[in-house]
């Protein structure tokens, strides 16, 4: 003859206690990966690195004169939000959009911002008495290496520069 098979015996607080762990773990995962996706998501994201700004057109920088041009650039990195204030100076030697230079007016010394003089022709820097000739190569001082120089395009008639310096 088979032997009977007997269940276990399970009381009411032994099902309350695994139907309310069970319950509180469904519930503990509908509110928590949410979350946890909500505080990692800003870490994973990359930022674009390839945007280009617009300059305005090319018409608007007269031929032989550095001309300045200042904008903002809002950038986030995870939670944190910073805006960046860049300066360059636009220097078309020409007609052809290929005769074109994009420099940063920051020294490449102290990054002090430098100043175009007209009269002498040279980007002077405040800071240490440095001085860039017109094209951006160093005649005096301290820094170690020429102004930095932007990515640039010219599109239809309109000048574009990438905001990261390209490094002499």
């Amino acid at each position: 003859m088979a032997e009977k098979v007997k269940s276990p015996k399970m009381d009411r607080r032994e099902f309350a206690k695994i139907v309310t762990a069970f319950l509180g773990t469904v519930m503990g995962a509908i509110v928590g990966i949410p979350i946890i996706g909500y505080v990692i998501d800003p870490a994973l994201k990359s930022q674009d690195s390839d945007e280009w700004i617009s300059l305005g057109p090319l018409e608007n920088y007269p031929i032989g004169i550095p001309t300045p041009f200042s904008f903002t650039q809002t950038k986030v990195n995870g939670w944190e939000r910073s805006t960046l204030s860049y300066g360059t100076y636009v220097l078309r030697g020409s007609e052809t959009e290929n005769d074109l230079k994009v420099l940063s007016n920051r020294c490449t010394h102290l990054s002090c911002r430098v100043t175009y003089k007209e009269e002498t022709q040279t980007y002077d820097c405040p800071c240490h008495d440095a001085k860039f000739d017109i094209e951006g190569e160093v005649i005096y001082g301290p820094p170690p290496h020429p102004l930095d120089e932007y990515a640039h395009k010219v599109e239809e008639g309109v000048l574009y520069i990438n905001p990261t310096p390209q490094e002499a």
